[in-house]
């Protein structure tokens, strides 16, 4: 598949977007199409049809609580059209009738705030995955290629991190870090979230090593040299 992946992101918050963005200009053989802060915008440029708007867009990156429709009325809208856009649920809601109903409605992938870069290439890369399993078939498939190709939305597995870290703690560090204003230490973290020094180092060090952190010195410090460490927003 030669042409790039054209991506809709759907946010309200200006912050959330500016990084969303950002993530899909780092992927290769992504293209970021826009970005829309409402409902309405979203839609306006996903008019399907003779007098469509000239932004071409495959997939859609869709916050699900915008300020003047809900993630799922969009997602109807957009099936309503006929548009043939994928759309991605990226989003706080964790309530589980909410992401059923995203699922049946027939969104591809579902990611919840607040996430690595890590997790949002993953997913993006078994959705580009997909897209080239089935745009490789011919007009006709088989049971296995059809088989293969939903697989590659799956990761093959979940035990993703090294030996001894867990996605809950994980989640905790991402929390505190995106959350923050400012870069922090792993003695701040360690101290908000009542880990060990150790801890809060190595879950941080993993951030910054797979691009979700940015680390530099802190400077001024006595002692051993300090490290800070901010979000990649």
């Amino acid at each position: 598949m030669t042409n790039n992946i054209r991506v809709l992101v759907v946010e309200d918050d200006p912050i959330a977007a500016e990084a969303h963005a950002l993530y899909v200009q780092r992927l290769d053989g992504f293209a970021l199409a826009g970005t829309a802060h409402t409902g309405a915008e979203a839609l306006g440029l996903l008019k399907y049809g003779p007098n469509a708007a000239t932004v071409v867009v495959d997939l859609v990156l869709l916050d699900m609580n915008l300020p003047d429709l809900h993630g799922l009325d969009i997602i109807r809208r957009i099936r309503g059209s006929g548009h043939p856009a994928d759309v991605i649920a990226i989003t706080a809601v964790r309530d589980l009738k909410v992401v059923r109903q995203a699922i049946s409605s027939g969104i591809v992938q579902y990611l919840i705030k607040p996430f690595t870069y890590s997790a949002f290439s993953e997913k993006l890369g078994n959705y580009r995955a997909f897209r080239e399993s089935m745009v490789a078939q011919a007009s006709s498939t088989t049971q296995s290629e059809v088989d293969n190709a939903l697989a590659a939305l799956r990761p093959a597995t979940q035990g993703s991190l090294p030996k001894g870290m867990s996605e809950e703690t994980l989640r905790a560090v991402v929390a505190f870090l995106s959350a923050s204003a400012v870069p922090v230490s792993a003695v701040e973290v360690a101290g908000a979230l009542e880990l060990s020094r150790v801890t809060a180092r190595r879950y941080l060090e993993f951030l910054a090593d797979n691009g979700s952190a940015a680390r530099n010195p802190r400077y001024g410090t006595r002692g051993r040299p300090e490290f800070e460490y901010g979000w990649v927003r």
